[in-house]
């Protein structure tokens, strides 16, 4: 990247009177970044402002408004309708935190500036009352954004608006969320000509994307337009180490639980420590583990997106008055809350990516000149690897975000959809309005047309039932809506966020038709089912499991007879691994070099694994086979994360079954993938029957991907979010909101009904691409076959590996939490051990975790 360089005028010149006053009065002055996004502002530039924790952006963001708001001359009398600013953030709880740090230098100020805060908290009568009295800086989300936006005063409303701020921008646009704010950013760029924008955000891997989000572009050909961009160097290097614990890491397993006394002498030795987790299991099982060795009653809180709102403000009211001593938290606190008396992050299992955990660990002091603290605690051997890889990449300033995507398509029927609820539209003016937006620069007309014709009738396959009719053409060749009822339903259902929904699972009959009857096991997260094809096998409530299918909103199952699952739950953490760091890991093993920086043991299990088999090579896809007991074991260490290697044991379960190897079941992780079998994998492979260069073509991506996507449920799940966000199912109706039972009945029929009827359908469109980057990872996999190829090196064992160890343990694991799930998974790993060093013969601890799917 080139440094830009700044000429900025000095700060007098730019600054009024009693801004420079109030810097001088706290011993202040504004920092060269801050003057020079003012300077921008000034010639009407829209700027991004790429800043490390701690450094003013905030300030260096308003810094424009405030002036600009301190000196606009008002006839008296005279009505001034509309904000002047509007601040965009990804949380709620920043909204609010930057709004109470905003009004200090207001008031100090006295300037003649009102501002409020706009979120789904706000109760309603204080939101009727912002559109009628708006204040001059609104702090809100995108989905208020949204909302305005399609309001049918929403010309007069942003008649007065100058100025976007988005904070944290980096967050926002690697989402659907991000699709549908840079679709309300055209719209308000066209309500407010002249409008700037102001964008505010961490290091990151590619700012030119960042850049163009901010600004209109001019169509697919040719650059990108780019805003300004003002970036900033520097800041104290972090304070980082991993967890030197003196108990014995994990061979597998997400909690930590090892290292609690630890990170409890860590809160006790600090002000107020952060603690991170993946997911929230993680933190309420480390919320409550804490609370039990509390001997000393100190203040600890829990911080996450399931607890009640009420509970989340008293939370953040606490940390800001600096009554906490600790909080655990998941990516709810990740992004810009300004708690400057927070002196450690404690960051409990692997991050998954050098940008998140440079994002976290930045909350720890909150100030560009002193070192933010933070200690990470991998859960598993294997994550001690990935921490160490975080680390290298942290201390060079590495970056993993990912790059800009194209804009979601059922994204797009909603704000058409939202478009024709504010006012009528003509196409061809919002098909021009929409590819300004960076997202959709390269959406073309014919597939834009599809989009109003889905909004308009529901697609060819639906256009006989009235209730998909949402607009229609007017006499003028206008777009507007159908009915007012359309416009009320639009309100209750805007946004992208979809939760994922639980399955119920009920015990029936094999080979019963699903949905007769049968006793409640319990409920599993939908996105481990909808993998699953009918006569698959799995692990749950202490049994092995025949799935049979599902109806409505449960699976159906009975009992199987076999003892070998052949699907295993995986209880992976929330995130996947990031190629980077991915990348990191591979070139760690093939340094021996770098291995004295690991912990011994971790060490120990490397030089092991070296001597008894070897180590896969930077660029290589190893594999090992081995029998052990009455099964036969492929082992592949692909590190490329767990939705790709969730996939690829699907694709090569199949591939092994048409060769005749019997494969029995399958088990991914972020780093490895286990297969199984009855017939001898190792001695297939050598024969050539397949050769491991034909198991892992690249062509499984193609006909062998489509069978398993018919047969699975996987689409269909797909489907029905892309249907909720394009508004052809409402989660809400007036008056009533639909449960997850009766959402997953319509979008199944509907599914149903397009994949015979119309295949080519926008929303099925919408569905594979979502299932190709969200939940298969299929170009990350289809770039790991390509890497790989002529390069899979065989290593055909008498026994299971030291590096193989972890991954068998993930075999045939129930979801059993607390200590007992540690025992036996000791038992079962020095069981496993003891068979790689040739010592000893399997042991009955692993036969109790495993449920028979070793053997």
């Amino acid at each position: 990247m080139n440094r830009p360089i700044h000429r900025t005028p000095p700060a007098e010149t730019l600054l009024p009177p009693r801004f420079g006053g109030w810097f001088a009065a706290r011993g202040w002055a504004p920092r060269p970044h801050q003057l020079a996004l003012l300077e921008k502002a000034q010639r009407g530039l829209s700027s991004l402002l790429i800043a490390p924790t701690g450094a003013g952006k905030t300030l260096a963001g308003f810094l424009p408004s405030l002036v600009e708001l301190s000196e606009e001359v008002r006839a008296p009398g005279a009505p001034v309708f509309g904000p002047h600013t509007l601040y965009v953030s990804p949380l709620k709880a920043l909204a609010v935190d930057i709004a109470r740090n905003l009004e200090q230098p207001v008031a100090e100020m006295a300037l003649p500036v009102r501002l409020e805060t706009r979120t789904g908290d706000t109760p309603l009568h204080k939101r009727q009352r912002q559109k009628l009295d708006p204040p001059d800086i609104l702090l809100t989300t995108p989905e208020q954004v949204a909302l305005l936006a399609a309001s049918k005063d929403a010309r007069r409303f942003f008649s007065r608006l100058s100025v976007v701020i988005f904070d944290e921008l980096h967050s926002l646009v690697v989402s659907k969320r991000g699709d549908l704010l840079a679709l309300d950013l055209a719209r308000l760029r066209t309500l407010a000509p002249g409008l700037r924008t102001i964008g505010l955000s961490a290091t990151v891997a590619e700012p030119d994307d960042l850049r163009a989000w901010l600004v209109a572009q001019s169509g697919p050909e040719g650059e990108r337009n780019l805003s300004e961009l003002v970036l900033v160097e520097g800041g104290a290097r972090p304070d980082l180490a991993i967890l030197a614990s003196e108990a014995h890491i994990p061979w597998q397993g997400h909690s930590a639980r090892y290292a609690l006394p630890e990170i409890y002498r860590a809160i006790k030795a600090h002000r107020t420590t952060l603690l991170f987790v993946n997911t929230r299991w993680q933190a309420e099982m480390l919320f409550q583990e804490l609370w039990t060795i509390n001997e000393d009653a100190l203040p600890i809180a829990l911080h996450h997106g399931s607890l009640d709102r009420g509970q989340r403000r008293r939370v953040e009211a606490a940390m800001a008055a600096g009554s906490l001593r600790a909080v655990v938290a998941t990516s709810t606190l990740d992004l810009g809350i300004d708690w400057g008396d927070v002196d450690l992050v404690v960051h409990v299992g692997a991050p998954k990516g050098a940008s998140r955990l440079a994002q976290r660990i930045g909350r720890a002091n909150h100030r560009m000149d002193e070192p933010s603290k933070g200690i990470l605690v991998p859960a598993n051997r294997f994550e001690v690897l990935e921490c160490r890889a975080a680390l290298d990449a942290n201390y060079i300033g590495a970056q993993d975000t990912p790059p800009l995507r194209a804009g979601a398509l059922d994204v797009l029927c909603q704000h058409i959809l939202g478009m024709a609820v504010a006012e009528p539209f003509d196409a061809v003016a919002l098909h021009r309005e929409i590819v300004s937006a960076a997202p959709y620069r390269r959406l073309d007309w014919e597939t834009f047309e599809r989009a109003v014709d889905f909004v308009a009738t529901g697609g060819y396959a639906l256009r006989a039932y009235e209730r998909f009719a949402r607009i229609r053409r007017r006499k003028d060749g206008s777009w507007g809506i159908t009915h007012p009822r359309i416009a009320q339903q639009y309100r209750l259902n805007v946004g992208t966020i979809v939760e994922s929904p639980m399955l119920n699972v009920r015990l029936g009959r094999k080979g019963g038709a699903a949905g007769r009857g049968g006793r409640m096991l319990g409920q599993v997260e939908e996105y481990f089912v909808e993998t699953l094809v009918k006569g698959d096998t799995f692990r749950f409530a202490g049994r092995t499991l025949r799935f049979e299918g599902i109806r409505d909103n449960e699976a159906f199952v009975s009992n199987a007879a076999s003892e070998d699952p052949q699907i295993p739950s995986y209880a992976g953490g929330k995130f996947p691994l990031t190629t980077y760091l991915a990348a990191g890991v591979r070139r760690l093993l093939t340094e021996p070099e770098s291995w004295r920086r690991l912990p011994p043991q971790v060490r120990e299990w490397l030089e092991i694994q070296r001597e008894k088999s070897r180590l896969p090579g930077a660029d290589e896809l190893m594999v090992e086979t081995f029998p052990l007991r009455s099964r036969h074991y492929m082992v592949a260490f692909p590190f490329e994360g767990r939705l790709a290697h969730q996939t690829l044991g699907m694709l090569l379960t199949r591939r092994l079954e048409r060769a005749g190897a019997r494969p029995l079941g399958f088990v991914a992780t972020d780093y490895a993938l286990a297969v199984w079998a009855l017939r001898d994998l190792g001695a297939l492979f050598a024969d050539g029957r397949p050769s491991l260069a034909a198991l892992f073509d690249e062509d499984m991506l193609g006909d062998d991907l489509e069978a398993w996507l018919a047969d699975s449920y996987l689409l269909k799940r797909t489907f029905r979010t892309c249907a909720v966000i394009a508004g052809l199912i409402e989660r809400r109706h007036p008056g009533q909101e639909k449960t997850g039972r009766q959402v997953t009945v319509s979008t199944d029929l509907v599914y149903d009904v397009l994949r015979s009827h119309e295949p080519d359908h926008i929303l099925l469109q919408a569905t594979r691409a979502d299932a190709a980057t969200g939940l298969l990872d299929i170009a990350r996999l289809g770039e790991m076959l390509s890497r790989v190829k002529g390069r899979i090196g065989h290593q055909r064992l008498s026994r299971v590996s030291p590096l193989s160890v972890p991954i068998l343990l993930e075999i045939g694991r129930e979801p059993v939490f607390g200590e007992a799930q540690e025992d036996m998974m000791a038992d079962a790993a020095e069981d496993l051990l003891r068979e790689a060093m040739g010592e000893a013969h399997f042991g009955d601890g692993a036969d109790r975790v495993a449920g028979g799917g070793l053997g």
